[in-house]
């Protein structure tokens, strides 16, 4: 599974990294995380406001940051 993390590096890409990161040590799910701070790439997923989350491919939130609890549940 490919996780995206979608954001310039904002203060709010940085605390949906990690709610990712408990999200996946919680459910003990593996993961590759990929930051994605390139603003071309990101419209490319059709987000205009980041963060963004991609879970394989697929944009699951955008424009906030979700709790870990939320993430975990969208896990495949």
């Amino acid at each position: 599974m490919i996780i995206k993390v979608l954001g310039p590096g904002c203060k709010n890409c940085q605390n949906l990294e990690k709610n990712v990161k408990e999200a996946l040590d919680s459910s003990n799910t593996q993961a590759e995380i990929v930051k994605v701070t390139d603003m071309i790439e990101i419209h490319k997923y059709g987000v205009m406001r980041t963060p963004g989350l991609v879970i394989d491919d697929k944009v699951v939130v955008s424009g906030r940051v979700p709790k870990a609890k939320e993430i975990k549940e969208l896990l495949p």
